[in-house]
């Protein structure tokens, strides 16, 4: 098993961070909240706590798909949806004082909707209780569905986000088979040109066998289909049981790739080994842009 390079470390909570990543795990064990930070494994959880952040997982914490990078909980249905589910996340936001907030969810093949009617009860619902909030989704694929995609559309998040995880020729190793590249890129392609005003963000992550021009081709793609953000980050095996790293890639490699996104078109290029596609340092960027065009809008 490749081992981690001794440059690749996780940072811990340390000082008043300590304190301020208890009382976010406190707030959502009252709440009965889900987030991906835990579910997913995420090594910027200590950071991301630490500052009284999170992203939100809603829909529950069993996934209906088997990706073989994921460590979240799979079966061939879901959890019970929590119809009170939008008024907690409403409460949380305001325990953290957040002004961005990210809300993604596990897969729901299982649902008639998959889950897309919960997410604009979400978004509405924080949105109605914090006017100024700016609301950015990360969505499953909904199997292609457009219907799903109106809907979800409807709740008027600013940022909607959809992974293709990896490259092409690896999609059928690493993620589900009900997923898929081109899928995936309709998604995206769809949100554009039914949401102009919609940005739209996707992620990949490096290190599961790729090759340099894979990810220029990906980037390529991402932006023929309209893809405002996208972020790169290092993956992390979850367990024995997942797919095995290929590769620990450099920061310095990480940094060129940004530039070459940003040269390619994107309005916001983060990578680094530590990226993920919800990402706080990055978020702050986002919602900077969003709020300059709302302000020109206006």
């Amino acid at each position: 098993m490749l081992q981690k390079p001794l440059w690749f470390k996780i940072r811990p909570p340390h000082g008043k961070e300590i304190e301020k990543y208890a009382g976010v795990r406190e707030q959502l064990e009252s709440l009965n909240l889900h987030t991906v930070c835990e579910e997913a494994k995420c090594p910027n959880i200590n950071e991301c706590w630490g500052t009284g952040t999170a992203t939100f997982m809603v829909l529950g914490n069993t996934c209906t798909r088997g990706c073989r990078f994921c460590a979240v909980k799979t079966a061939a249905k879901g959890l019970n949806v929590d119809p009170f589910e939008p008024v907690k996340l409403a409460r949380a936001i305001a325990a953290f004082s957040l002004s961005y907030v990210v809300i993604t969810s596990v897969d729901r093949d299982d649902l008639q909707d998959q889950g897309a009617g919960h997410f604009v009860k979400c978004v509405r619902e924080v949105k109605r209780q914090h006017p100024q909030l700016i609301v950015e989704l990360l969505i499953p694929d909904f199997r292609g569905s457009t219907e799903c995609i109106d809907t979800v559309l409807g709740g008027m998040a600013e940022v909607v986000g959809h992974n293709i995880e990896t490259v092409e020729r690896l999609q059928g190793t690493v993620r589900d088979r009900r997923a898929g590249y081109d899928q995936s890129l309709g998604v995206l392609e769809y949100i554009k040109q039914s949401s102009p005003e919609t940005f739209t963000k996707s992620s990949i992550m490096l290190g599961l066998g790729e090759k340099e021009e894979e990810v220029l081709e990906a980037m390529d793609d991402l932006r023929g289909v309209g893809v405002d953000f996208f972020t790169l980050g290092q993956y992390l095996r979850p367990s024995k049981k997942h797919i095995e790293v290929k590769e620990f890639v450099r920061p310095e490699k990480f940094e060129w790739f940004a530039k070459e996104g940003e040269k390619k078109g994107f309005k916001y290029v983060a990578a680094g080994p530590m990226v993920r596609s919800s990402y706080r340092a990055g978020e702050f960027f986002v919602e900077s842009i969003v709020r300059k065009r709302g302000t020109e809008n206006a």
